[in-house]
């Protein structure tokens, strides 16, 4: 299978097709970028001086794996958030979530699975990494909708058992990229018994999961150590994009059994970039201070006030449990969004460019996404002219 023919079906890229949508057309007013989750609060002050004081790392070739430094540092903050002990073999340092999601399917995908080929499910809304990835490996897709018939989170309960048998990897997003929920305990026990009952991995996920309201969100590792699941089902995945305001750092983990994080490895050291080590060190800075990432939580809980009160009859609003984003009704969300920018002047992303038309439809249609990562000020006016210009 040529390259063309496996990726024909793959959708239109998110981003080009939104400025298609609104490029043409010119705003109704003054411009606030509402569509793209690129944090614009600070960076931790200390984040610039460590790259300054390590600039001598960028003359020599970085540790593939993530310096011992780095690793101590997440595998600690590891055990304080989750009350999990990893140790070295269990973690691999990554450019970013983005690469790692996409490069575990490459190393952990296998090419058949009970005599059929791979298949790999992944949540709808998603991601659209996890859909290049499973194409990628030539694996099937399988879509689960993820709406408000089903907690907006997949339903595991509704999965033919026969598909299970050929399921290879499932991509969970928890808290979830667009709506904000939160998947429970009970909620990650079922999956993961599912996946020791019909041999895949679950790789979760995480990086939404300092963001939140007030509850810290449970992870995929903390719920397997509890029941005791054999390590190698799961891989989480973790960055420093969202939880630090880092996203041009490319930083991030992934933390597995270790088996699954030596085959990860063997890749990236034939075939990915590791982190600089300069990153690396600012990095493992980042890993270790917690007072940053309360600051971060307090912004955005005052800009979810903020969208609470503003459409607090609204029907239909959620108020999302943690990431940054809203995910608003919005009857044909392109047009929808298509009327905002032209009236307003205000971005936002129709609910259809990440998600998927299978069976019933696609979720994400009559709905747009929200991030709610500018200014207080600049969220406050934007949703005001939002609710004015397409709710009344």
């Amino acid at each position: 299978m040529n390259f063309p023919e496996r990726f024909a079906d793959l959708p239109d890229a998110t981003w080009p097709r939104l400025r298609g949508l609104l490029d043409s057309t010119p705003p109704g007013g003054e411009v606030i970028n509402m569509t793209i989750g690129e944090p614009q609060h600070d960076i931790p002050a200390f984040i610039a001086p460590a790259l300054a004081e390590n600039a001598a790392g960028w003359r020599g070739y970085p540790n593939n794996n993530g310096t011992p430094e780095l690793l101590d540092a997440i595998s600690a903050w590891i055990k304080r958030r989750y009350n999990v002990a990893l140790g070295h073999e269990n973690l691999m340092a990554l450019s970013g979530t983005r690469e790692g999601l996409y490069n575990a399917a490459m190393a952990l995908c296998p090419e058949t699975k009970n005599g059929h080929p791979p298949a790999i499910l992944s949540p709808n809304p998603f991601y659209p990494v996890y859909g290049m990835a499973s194409f990628s490996v030539g694996a099937e897709v399988v879509y689960l909708p993820a709406d408000e018939s089903t907690g907006h989170l997949p339903d595991f309960h509704a999965i033919d058992p026969e598909l299970l048998d050929r399921t290879a990897i499932v991509y969970m997003c928890s808290p979830a990229n667009p709506q904000g929920t939160v998947a429970d305990e009970d909620y990650w026990a079922h999956l993961l018994g599912l996946a020791e009952k019909h041999d895949f991995i679950v790789f979760s996920d995480e990086c939404y999961s300092e963001i939140y309201r007030d509850t810290p969100p449970l992870g995929a590792l903390q719920v397997a150590d509890k029941m005791g699941v054999d390590p190698e089902r799961v891989v989480v995945f973790h960055s420093l994009s969202k939880r630090s305001n880092l996203a041009g750092l490319r930083s991030g983990f992934c933390a597995g059994g270790p088996k699954s994080i030596a085959r990860i490895r063997q890749l990236r050291a034939g075939a990915g970039s590791p982190l600089p080590a300069p990153v690396q060190a600012a990095s493992a800075l980042a890993w270790q201070d917690e007072a940053h990432v309360e600051e971060n939580r307090r912004l955005y809980a005052e800009k979810f006030e903020i969208a609470d009160r503003i459409f607090a009859e609204l029907p239909g609003y959620q108020s999302p449990d943690a990431g940054f984003f809203l995910w608003l009704p919005a009857k044909d969300g392109e047009a929808s969004a298509l009327k905002l920018w032209a009236e307003t002047g205000v971005r936002v992303l129709p609910g259809a460019y990440i998600s998927r038309d299978v069976g019933q439809g696609n979720p994400g249609r009559n709905y747009i996404r929200v991030a709610l990562v500018a200014p207080k000020e600049d969220v406050q006016r934007g949703l005001t002219l939002l609710r004015s210009c397409l709710y009344g």
